[in-house]
């Protein structure tokens, strides 16, 4: 199952690359970079953490999401500009746009892989506030990091989809939302 799932996400990685250079979204390139750094960190750790093929298909499946967001072009912008749900808007950010529901779909899973980790590793966690806490602090804190990511595109690429300040914050908001669903979800473990 590992391999079928390496050779699904591999092939929509090159496919991206693909259009992303072909249209030159020279910001999107950065991701790609981070995307294959992920899915070493995840290749190379494959046989100490034992990942069920659930959270590696979850996994595949956000890059894949994360990727289309910023390449399948939609009313004459991106996915990732897509309402899905006009709820409410903060300033002039509506809310709920696909990039939001992205965030909070991925930041969920890596709870979910991170309380896999944990509980995993420390099998008297199970069971605990801490098998719960600690992974949706980490996914937050790697929500963060995802940020920084962002930010690094829009200082080396002049003209990004990133969004100013409060897009940042509600990415940060949404982050933390799926963060402490996939926690409490794994803890549960409905996951």
């Amino acid at each position: 199952m590992e391999t079928i799932i390496a050779v699904f996400t591999a092939a929509y990685v090159l496919a991206f690359s693909v259009w992303f250079l072909s249209i030159g979204n020279l910001e999107f390139i950065v991701y790609v970079a981070t995307m294959l750094i992920l899915m070493a960190l995840v290749g190379f750790s494959l046989g100490k953490a034992e990942y069920p093929p659930a959270i590696l298909w979850a996994l595949s499946i956000w890059g894949l999401l994360h990727m289309a967001g910023g390449g399948v072009p939609v009313n004459g912008s991106v996915l990732y500009n897509l309402v899905l749900l006009d709820l409410f808007a903060v300033g002039e950010n509506p809310i709920l746009k696909y990039d939001q529901a992205v965030h909070a779909y991925g930041f969920g899973v890596a709870a979910w892989l991170l309380h896999h980790l944990l509980t995993r590793h420390f099998p008297a966690m199970r069971g605990t506030a801490s098998a719960v806490v600690f992974p949706a602090l980490a996914s937050m804190g790697l929500g963060a990091l995802n940020e920084m990511i962002e930010f690094t595109a829009v200082v080396m690429v002049p003209d990004t989809n990133v969004g100013g300040y409060i897009n940042t914050a509600l990415d940060l908001v949404f982050n933390a939302i799926g963060a402490w669903v996939g926690a409490l979800l794994a803890a549960r473990r409905v996951l």
